[in-house]
């Protein structure tokens, strides 16, 4: 490696160590938080808070590594800019290109690993995320079910009961609520016992108890008072975006659905995005001297957020049929590029200059 790009290399990648390692710190911190208030509202299942957030940072890093990589190429170059090192690296008979040679040393193997991560890792990470929470999220399941206080799930459904026996799965002086087009019913009942707390086939017996159907409409409301009911609750099922988020790419790839397209294609564009994003961060990083190594902050922090609501625009533009599927998301990834490719233009031509 020669020398201008193993000192490039070497104030780049201490930054991104240290920037992603702060990013990931972040991330885990809000995601922890999140999930510890759902297992303290009964929702998720406490023992399986530490594997969701696990999960969570593997998907996350598909967008924190490039993010890392993007920033901290600004930073170093923008410190070398301040320092008038790159111009005297310029000067002394150096091309852009070694600067770019330098940032695509990192980039590339980074850009390799988004990818796997984004084709694989991410699909798989959900795919886990989906069953524990379908396993925990389960309002019936004695065991992660909270006495005296709401325990609710996703669809609506409300549980509660001053008492909870886990051995015997009963629960004393419950109410149970639940909502499903117009109508709403409640059911009242001195003691509940859970037949099968499963998401997908929720059944249990109430005994000594009121049920009421409100009829949102008010023309058919209903009380009933019974010894003992049978009911089977609605299940728990995954909507389709969250089963479009596990789903294999080959499946993705053959589906007609725009919204698989969308899909596919915001994993497919992940590396070639964070490569991008690299090259970019080399002219954005271009200050005067004594502007300060943190000037390029702004522009850089601009440019990011178009890149990053242009690429979810995008995909929802596809997703809907708004935006055809070519470009489609891919119509981010080429936007950059040709800002690039001028960038790069404007950089050589400002060597000519300055080798006159």
């Amino acid at each position: 490696m020669y020398l201008i790009e193993r000192y490039i290399v070497g104030q780049t990648h201490r930054l991104v160590l240290t920037i992603v390692g702060f990013l990931i710190f972040i991330f885990a911190s809000y995601s922890a938080q999140r999930y510890l208030t759902e297992a303290a509202n009964g929702t998720l299942a406490l023992e399986v808070v530490a594997d969701v957030v696990f999960y969570k940072i593997l998907i996350a890093l598909e967008m924190l590594l490039p993010v890392g990589l993007y920033v901290s190429v600004g930073i170093a170059l923008g410190q070398m800019y301040n320092d008038s090192e790159i111009t005297a690296i310029y000067a002394g008979g150096a091309s852009p290109s070694r600067i770019y040679r330098a940032v695509l040393m990192l980039a590339i193997p980074l850009a390799v690993l988004v990818t796997l991560l984004s084709m694989y890792g991410r699909p798989w990470a959900y795919g886990q995320i989906y069953k524990l929470e379908q396993q925990s999220q389960s309002e019936l399941d004695v065991n992660h079910l909270m006495p005296r206080k709401f325990n609710t799930n996703d669809d609506g459904r409300m549980v509660l009961a001053s008492q909870i026996n886990t051995d015997t799965s009963v629960l004393t002086d419950a109410l149970i609520y639940t909502a499903s087009g117009n109508k709403t019913n409640v059911y009242r009942a001195r003691t509940v016992q859970v037949i099968n707390p499963s998401p997908t086939h929720p059944a249990v017996k109430l005994n000594a108890g009121t049920a009421y159907t409100l009829d949102h409409q008010g023309i058919n409301d209903n009380e009933q008072i019974y010894k003992n009911l049978d009911l089977h609750l609605k299940p728990l099922l995954q909507g389709l975006n969250v089963k479009r988020k596990a789903e294999k790419n080959t499946i993705l790839a053959r589906s007609p659905d725009p919204a698989d397209k969308a899909e596919l294609q915001w994993r497919e564009s992940r590396g070639l995005t964070a490569l991008l994003m690299a090259l970019l961060a080399i002219p954005l990083s271009r200050t005067k001297p004594r502007q300060g190594r943190f000037a390029t902050l702004l522009p850089l922090t601009v440019v990011f957020t178009l890149i990053f609501y242009g690429g979810n625009v995008c995909r929802t533009l596809v997703a809907n049929g708004a935006l055809p599927v070519i470009p489609g998301v891919w119509l981010v990834p080429v936007l950059m590029l040709i800002a690039i490719l001028t960038l790069m233009a404007r950089d050589f031509s400002l060597l000519q200059k300055f080798s006159r």
